[in-house]
């Protein structure tokens, strides 16, 4: 299979190019004097040194590049070629780029075994011509690509949409394969915002979903969840996984495994799963629709009914006023409630309306079914309101259990390429 090249240069500052009639330095000295640490990773990739050549211009005026080795020419990288490369990474597409050993001695303790590589087995002063290394990462180019722009500008993230989900999750791949911990911290950082383990961060992200959902016509702003619980276990990132599992639960199955174009899950390839993950995902969906069914029975049972103390139930000012938290007529309340039970019994479970799969929404909903805006007795509103929210927050905690995330059961082995 063809790779793709990237050179890395030494330096912090870029050489400019090199004049027309003379051929570019690809090389730079480095110096002894930087640490040399340990190679972390589990399979250290490929290095071999080579020398290169340079031919005509091309309609850029920048001249062919050629491995001396195998006569191939390197197809440069349009953003991460520099003339004072001192390594080049062949990655899995052709293209060919150019950084700093130094930045990936700072940045990468595989960076830093680069380093202690060309030292060790480089040219000695004697050699005549100045040979490069070439490391070979078995990792697409836009991976690869990703990870060096953020090393030299500074992670550049957006706003989780699935396009920014392509590069946050190639820079979170790599930078925990080559151990850099900086830009590692940051991604995760970035998708735990839509991939929350508060309930707040996942309401304030469902709201910005359903805002673009109307400004779109119904599509989806997030990547397919599959996505994000694959990432996650290739990464060793399991704070991702309660809010993936809990997102794609909220689908009918075949909305889940057979997607016509214009479903929101729809994905070319469709994504998978893995047999456990897809066992916990059964088992996690099956939870929180009985957690719905208990929780439209709950609503049912009158417990919200704010009834005043023994002594006072007569008191006729008692009766007129709610505003002192005491229900008005508990008997019409025990009427309403029941109504409303009636009412998304209907809704959620036998004409499976929006939000019928999901309990944080089902809950958020029945709590403002009797609004104190508009209720007679606000006293009753007010206290739905706040079992419905108690209700949110427990659902919250367990989700975790619904989906078997909570025990040594879920510890799945982590994926190095």
């Amino acid at each position: 299979m063809d790779l793709e090249h990237c050179t890395l240069p030494t330096s912090s500052k870029i050489s400019p190019p090199s004049p027309p009639d003379t051929e570019p330095s690809s090389t730079r000295s480095i110096s002894s004097q930087l640490p040399i640490s340990s190679f972390c990773m589990i399979s250290p990739p490929e290095t071999r040194f080579t020398g290169l050549s340079y031919s005509t211009r091309d309609n850029q005026g920048l001249p062919t590049v050629f491995d001396v080795e195998s006569g191939n020419p390197l197809q440069r990288h349009p953003d991460l070629w520099f003339e004072d490369g001192s390594v080049i990474c062949r990655a899995k597409i052709l293209s060919s780029a150019s950084t700093n050993l130094s930045l990936l001695a700072i940045q990468s303790s595989s960076g830093t075994s680069v380093i202690q590589s060309s030292l060790l087995h480089g040219p000695t002063s004697g050699t005549s011509s100045a040979r490069i290394p070439i490391i070979f990462l078995h990792d697409t180019a836009d991976d690869v690509g990703n990870l060096l722009t953020a090393l030299y500008d500074g992670p550049n993230f957006r706003n989780n949409d699935q396009d920014d989900f392509r590069v946050v999750s190639g820079i979170l791949r790599l930078a925990t394969k080559y151990i850099v911990d900086s830009l590692r911290s940051k991604a995760l950082a970035h998708l735990n915002i839509v991939w929350p383990s508060k309930l707040k961060a996942w309401d304030a992200r469902e709201d910005l979903a359903r805002a673009y959902e109307l400004e779109t016509g119904g599509s989806r702003l997030y990547p397919h969840p599959f996505q994000v619980i694959n990432l996650a276990r290739e990464v060793d990132a399991p704070s991702l996984l309660p809010a993936a599992f809990y997102d794609i639960s909220r689908y009918q199955f075949t909305q889940i495994f057979e997607p016509v174009e214009d479903d929101v899950l729809y994905h070319s390839p469709l994504p998978s799963l893995s047999a456990a993950d897809m066992q916990r995902m059964c088992l996690g969906k099956e939870a929180a629709q009985h957690t719905i069914t208990s929780l439209i029975q709950a609503m049912g049972s009158g417990q919200y009914i704010r009834q005043p103390q023994q002594h006072l139930s007569h008191s006729s000012h008692v009766r007129r006023s709610s505003s002192g938290g005491i229900c008005v007529s508990a008997a019409a309340c025990r009427k309403d409630f029941s109504e409303l039970v009636d009412l998304a019994t209907q809704h959620y479970l036998f004409d499976r309306e929006r939000g019928c799969c999901d309990p944080l929404y089902v809950a958020e909903e029945l709590g403002q079914l009797k609004s104190a805006e508009f209720s007679e007795c606000k006293a009753c509103a007010k206290s739905l309101e706040s079992w419905a929210a108690k209700e949110r927050e427990k659902m919250w905690k367990l989700i975790p259990v619904w989906f078997r995330l909570d025990s040594a059961s879920d510890i799945s082995p982590r994926v190095v390429s």
